[in-house]
């Protein structure tokens, strides 16, 4: 098991690693001074699997997890980069998120 902390847009650039199970849970909005570019979890999360996707094992898993209200899982996008989605909000929507639920979104992504 490894956890890894660092600005992941940077790290997945140059990661050569393979995982069986990726857990990200990316911040709604960022424009970090660290960053190049500002990241959207919305505009940006198909990029974010296509650089995910080349560190998933055969077989492996991606947890998607991110609090944008609306956020849209685009699975035709998915499914053009060979992935498919399914939605675990539900199952994993912790107490803190009882009074406002549609803030958390949470999918399990693997390879179609």
């Amino acid at each position: 098991c490894i956890l890894i902390q660092a600005d992941c847009l940077a790290w997945l650039r140059d990661a050569n690693e393979q995982f069986d199970l990726i857990f990200i849970d990316p911040p709604t909005f960022s424009n970090s001074k660290r960053m190049e570019d500002a990241f959207d979890v919305q505009r940006d999360h198909l990029a974010l699997m296509k650089d995910l996707k080349r560190l998933l094992r055969a077989g492996g898993t991606i947890m998607f997890s991110n609090n944008k209200r609306g956020f849209r899982m685009d699975l035709d996008g998915l499914a053009k980069l060979g992935l498919k989605a399914q939605e675990i909000t539900q199952k994993t929507l912790s107490q803190d998120f009882a009074r406002n639920r549609q803030i958390h979104n949470c999918w399990l992504i693997t390879a179609a």
